[in-house]
């Protein structure tokens, strides 16, 4: 399972890069806002430091509104896959999107119909945002295993984005499950890192270090 980070913020991705495991990054309105720069500038620095896959949201409602933000970040990177929201507008703009070969990261899907409606059109990827069914007393996981079943019964090429990832349970769900990618907070990503008897470990071996005798 590839792991993106989920942020625009550029010190966590340098940080996250410095790790090792990071292999693309996904964007939205609300991360970009947080950066207080502007959006073409941060997304260039943001691909110029990710060789994977960078996305960018666009802001249209219309479908032809949407196509015509999407050729525009397009050209910012080779790596950019623009992010479209799930609605019937999104759709279309989608199709016009992968006719043109141009790579595209359907966001906000909440349901396993959405998904296939999604993967006919052409996505690229889909992002089911599973915290957010969390919140409201669904299992967001569950609608993961759905798609996941969905795509392999078609052979859909979609690949599958688990987003709204809130704790590291949601990604190892996400990998038992078999999704293609989890996009994770950099909060999430250091506490996958971490486990108390790891640090009990380290700290038993370093005391039992200071008992060798010293020549």
């Amino acid at each position: 399972m590839k792991i993106f980070i989920d942020t625009a913020n550029i010190d966590e991705i340098k940080e996250a890069i410095k790790i090792g495991i990071i292999d693309g990054v996904t964007t939205n309105p609300t991360l970009i806002s947080k950066e207080e720069r502007p959006a073409e500038d941060l997304l260039k620095e943001i691909c110029s430091l990710v060789s994977g896959p960078v996305s960018a949201e666009v802001i249209g409602l219309d479908c032809q509104t949407m196509v015509k933000e999407a050729k525009i970040l397009s050209k910012i990177a080779k790596n950019i896959v623009i992010k479209i929201p799930l609605v019937k507008e999104g759709l279309k703009a989608v199709k016009i999107l992968s006719s043109e070969g141009i790579k595209t990261n359907v966001t906000l899907c909440f349901s396993p119909n959405q998904a296939l409606l999604a993967a006919k059109v052409g996505a690229d990827y889909i992002s089911p945002f599973i915290g957010r069914l969390d919140d409201i007393g669904q299992e967001g996981m569950e609608l993961v295993r759905q798609i996941k079943t969905i795509y392999s019964n078609y052979g859909f090429k979609t690949q599958i984005i688990v987003a709204s990832v809130r704790n590291p349970l949601h990604v190892l769900e996400a990998a038992r499950i078999g999704a293609d990618i989890a996009t994770v907070p950099f909060a999430v990503i250091e506490q996958l890192l971490k486990h108390p008897l790891t640090d009990i470990g380290i700290q038993r071996f370093l005391e039992d270090w200071k008992k060798v005798p010293k020549r």
